[in-house]
């Protein structure tokens, strides 16, 4: 890809990933946290609260709407499924009230689907919510999730001394591959942590969250995309098949992003190649949401099998250039960050962008139309709304290495 790939992608060997043939590809979904927090009232809000009932509507919607063929398959329940306490066997026991069948019954139901069961659990003593959380239970927990047939843990760090995290987190993804039960392991260790050590948190997990949890608001998905990019050169490298850096989830749909903000956030964690698990109420999502989490050219940007982390290469008056190496070619998304009111012209060349200058197919991920222009020296031009995105796939064409750029359009 030339030595402008080579310069801002070569960084360092990959470490091994945990061996549990899992999440090859960035994990796709539905989680409720995000959306339905913990909202356990069911007589006063029985379309949002965490139960059985909305986890089965969710998942019809996501089969018979097109979310489960573009490839979200995981559907996870977040904190607040649980009992305040456990049983006389020391078992975790879901909502009675809630969860009247119980999680296998859940499980069934969405492997029924074709889906898959994403369930919430704490290494602490007690979850975030105050529900019980793992440590002292281990072993029995990943046993019962194993005879639930999950499929995917997410296992957070509230009420837990940070110190045993380094140990306690490969402790318990140790436990899951012993139990029999392929299950995705997505680790919240580095999040609590000043300085994780991400070659270890790499080695043992599938995901991780690497920093604050995010808010329905442009200010904070700016500012995890802010942090991203400062860390980048000490992350990035760990990313790759089987082990993902997760930013957290898509806030798509919701009550705090504009269109255009939408549109940055989808691109900009396809570029970091990001789980994308939705967090919405699918039920009422308007349609220019749902097109954008189902833009399959973005998706399969994010799915990549090259599994390449892409970075921020390029920050100047308030934009933005994100870029990610692909089997087939570059992604390049512009964003913008400012609020003047009308959209902010970029000037770039192939070098500020770090590609190699060569001969392109060019194509507009969002189909704006051409909104750009390529010339013969290099120089990229495009236009970019206040808070939004211009997002394009460069392709090179084979055999035509040539000193000076040139394109076609697709």
């Amino acid at each position: 890809m030339g030595t402008h790939l080579i310069a801002i992608f070569a960084i360092m060997p990959y470490v091994l990933a945990l061996d549990n043939g899992l999440a090859l590809t960035p994990p796709m979904g539905w989680l409720t946290w995000q959306r339905f927090r913990c909202i356990t009232d069911c007589d006063k809000y029985p379309n949002e609260c965490i139960s059985e009932s909305l986890i089965k509507r969710m998942a019809d919607i996501m089969v018979n709407e097109g979310y489960s063929h573009a490839g979200y398959k995981y559907v996870g329940i977040d904190d607040c499924w649980l009992e305040k306490t456990r049983d006389a066997n020391g078992r975790l026991v879901p909502d009675r009230k809630r969860f009247p069948n119980g999680m296998k019954a859940v499980a069934d139901y969405l492997h029924d689907l074709g889906l898959k069961f994403a369930l919430y659990q704490d290494y602490g003593t007690k979850t975030c919510a105050g529900y019980p959380g793992v440590l002292g239970h281990e072993a029995v927990d990943v046993q019962t999730f194993a005879e639930w047939e999950v499929d995917y843990i997410k296992l957070d760090g509230c009420n837990v001394n940070v110190s045993k995290m380094d140990t306690g987190y490969p402790e318990f993804g140790k436990l899951m591959n012993e139990s029999g039960r392929p299950m995705v392991y997505s680790c919240s260790w580095p999040a609590y942590q000043n300085k994780p050590d991400y070659a270890s948190i790499s080695k043992h997990c599938n995901m991780w969250r690497n920093w604050d949890d995010i808010q329905d608001s442009w200010a904070s998905l700016t500012t995890i995309m802010s942090w991203f990019a400062e860390k980048q050169e000490e992350i990035a490298k760990y990313a790759g098949p089987g082990r993902w850096n997760d930013p957290d989830m898509l806030l798509i749909g919701n009550f705090g992003l504009s269109l255009d903000q939408a549109r940055v956030q989808m691109a900009v964690w396809s570029i970091l190649a990001a789980p994308l698990l939705m967090s919405v109420d699918l039920a009422t999502i308007r349609p220019e949401f749902k097109e954008v989490l189902l833009n399959k050219d973005i998706i399969a940007i994010d799915q990549d099998e090259l599994g390449k982390q892409g970075l921020m290469v390029w920050n100047k008056a308030k934009c933005e250039i994100w870029t990610r190496e692909l089997v087939d070619g570059i992604a390049v998304a512009f964003v913008s960050k400012r609020d003047d009111g009308a959209p902010h012209t970029v000037d770039v060349t192939t070098e500020d962008m770090k590609i190699p200058p060569t001969t392109y197919h060019i194509q507009d991920l969002y189909k704006d139309g051409h909104n750009f222009k390529f010339d013969c020296k290099g120089n990229f031009t495009t236009r970019i709304n206040p808070s939004g995105v211009r997002f394009y796939k460069f392709i090179p064409i084979k055999g035509n290495e040539v000193d000076s750029p040139s394109i076609t359009y697709i």
